[in-house]
């Protein structure tokens, strides 16, 4: 089981979580099963590849990626869940009703639910697990504003904040909203290599680095729920060896980042389906900066880069077309895109005048990209030097594996690294990465990454938080894109649309989950490679 030391774990732990909290997509997935009219199927087992193992399967203890989603949650539910017009919905919870003023929050847990281990679900519990995330190193730069958590009655609890949180339900949609029974919270080892929930499977089997395998929970509190027998996850981390096991029959579904596999499956629509993330969920690619250090902590260098970065080239050279450029941190489709104060466009000649300009004042201008050893983030990292160069900056890189990159990037050990982010759909999912009091001085843990302080930015982030008026939180969040459009923490590439679910022909049921009450579910989570639920996945064949 790989662990990762404290300052590593807290930055992939909440990157993960805000990631995932209650995306806002605006439109269906783009790929379907191949047309069939028959209805779902019950029994069946389903092979499905993943890209990495998880670090660890108790979601207080463990830093979560989208590759443990995919585990976890066939066995662990949250209090909330996201339909798919980005809503919150409650889940576990009953109901969430906040007071007129946003800051208590009362959940009620749903009657009738009990754990695999034959324990009720009741509002103790619920409230042990919110102090339980709270308390832990993971999770606790999230829960900043939760004061207590009160018991209102057996299956009601009552989170009291220190401030107005509009969007606080959305963040129970994942890893700090996932409830575990009190044998789980009382043995966390244990529960990290077997954990224990109510969800629609139960733990078999795991072998880290291999397999973990899931069996259908019998009780399950959704009557006729799940469809499959069996869930194996097989890991994969080769993306070319996890396409040819496809192929070979060896997986009946994967994930994918990879443009070609797009391609080349969405063309074989009899034999297999693809899925893709749109919308809030997409996360974008960037070039993170060290405002802090020099000679990135001079904003005419930073918007050098932006206008030296041909981001349609990029597009063309690196995604086979298949994704948009960005120019802030969320899509032209959301309605919190903003046109607000223009983002640098591609222009060798302005980049070039800030070059001089700067180096006039200071000397020649060079600095260090860190990157993971991947071929394909290699070719954009090149890719984005030669553009940098022709603008006269001087661009070494440096490779490094993605702990350490990471590890770096949270105490500020870096000038300039390949990143990706902002895939939640609510903009308050961004809070702790922009705002100036996550913004840390070099040496010390900073979740503010870039270390960008801005009070024009920090305070339209609060506004956005605090005010539940929509056209007040269009109107904060228009400032937001603004601020990082004209002082360039991030050079903005592209939205990373090629995070894709590819199934073989048989398995059906992705993107069709209803919600408990019925409202169709969000289709695909989490970023770069998507999660989904497994509840309402069957196979036509056995």
């Amino acid at each position: 089981m790989k662990r990762w030391k404290t300052p590593l774990a807290l930055a992939l732990a909440v990157m993960t979580l805000v990631a995932c909290s209650g995306e806002r997509p605006t439109a269906e997935p783009a790929g379907e099963a191949p047309a069939d009219s028959s209805s779902p199927k019950a029994g069946g087992r389903l092979v499905y590849g993943l890209s990495a193992d998880a670090n660890g399967l108790n979601p207080v203890t463990d830093q979560f990626a989208a590759q443990s989603y995919s585990m976890v949650t066939t066995i662990i539910e949250p209090l909330v869940s996201v339909d798919a017009a980005g809503d919150w919905k409650p889940y576990l919870a009953e109901s969430l009703t906040p007071n007129d003023a946003y800051d208590e929050w009362a959940i009620k847990v749903r009657e009738g639910i009990s754990f695999h281990d034959g324990i009720a679900l009741t509002g103790d519990i619920v409230k042990a697990n919110l102090e339980a995330q709270k308390a832990s190193p993971l999770n606790t730069a999230v829960f900043q504003p939760l004061d207590s958590v009160e018991l209102t009655d057996p299956m009601t609890v009552t989170v009291k904040l220190k401030q107005p949180w509009v969007a606080f339900p959305y963040y129970l949609a994942a890893q700090v909203g996932m409830i575990v029974p009190p044998s789980s919270l009382t043995d966390p080892r244990t529960a990290s290599l077997k954990p224990v929930g109510t969800g629609p499977f139960m733990f078999k089997e795991y072998v880290p680095d291999s397999r973990m395998v899931v069996t259908k929970n019998p009780r399950y509190w959704r009557e006729g729920l799940p469809y499959l027998d069996e869930v194996e996850f097989r890991i994969l981390p080769d993306s070319q060896t996890r396409a040819q096991t496809l192929e070979a029959g060896g997986i009946d579904a994967m994930g994918t980042t990879r443009d070609e596999d797009i391609t080349k499956y969405g063309g074989q629509k009899d034999a297999y389906a693809v899925y893709r993330t749109q919308g809030m969920p997409v996360p974008e690619y960037t070039f993170m900066l060290n405002t802090a250090v020099p000679p990135l902590d001079d904003v005419r260098v930073r918007r050098a880069l932006a206008h030296a970065t041909d981001r349609a080239a990029v597009v063309s050279t690196l995604r086979g077309g298949l994704t948009e450029p960005a120019d802030g941190p969320w899509p032209k489709d959301s309605k919190w895109y903003s046109d607000q104060g223009g983002y640098p466009d591609y222009d060798l000649a302005k980049a070039t005048a800030l070059v001089k300009e700067v180096e006039a004042e200071k000397g020649p201008i060079k600095f260090e990209v860190i990157s993971t050893p991947d071929p394909n983030t290699m070719q954009g990292v090149e890719l984005a030097q030669d553009m940098w160069r022709k603008a006269g900056i001087d661009v070494t890189i440096k490779q490094a594996d993605q702990p350490d990159l990471i590890n770096r990037a949270v105490v500020g050990n870096y000038q300039a690294t390949v990143w990706t982010a902002f895939s939640s759909s609510d903009p308050d999912g961004e809070y702790i990465w922009l705002h100036q009091a996550y913004a840390q001085p070099v040496g010390n843990v900073s979740l503010n990454f870039t270390r960008f302080k801005d009070e024009r930015l920090s305070k339209a982030l609060d506004a956005g938080r605090m005010s539940p008026d929509e056209a007040t939180r269009k109107k904060a969040y228009a400032t937001v894109q603004e601020r990082l459009r004209d002082q360039v923490p991030y050079v903005f590439l592209d939205h990373l649309t090629t995070g894709a679910i590819i199934t073989r022909a048989k398995v059906r049921g992705i993107g069709e989950q209803l919600l408990p009450d019925g409202e169709k579910g969000l289709p695909l989570t989490g970023s770069p490679i998507p999660y989904h639920p497994f509840s309402q996945i069957w196979v036509t064949k056995q």
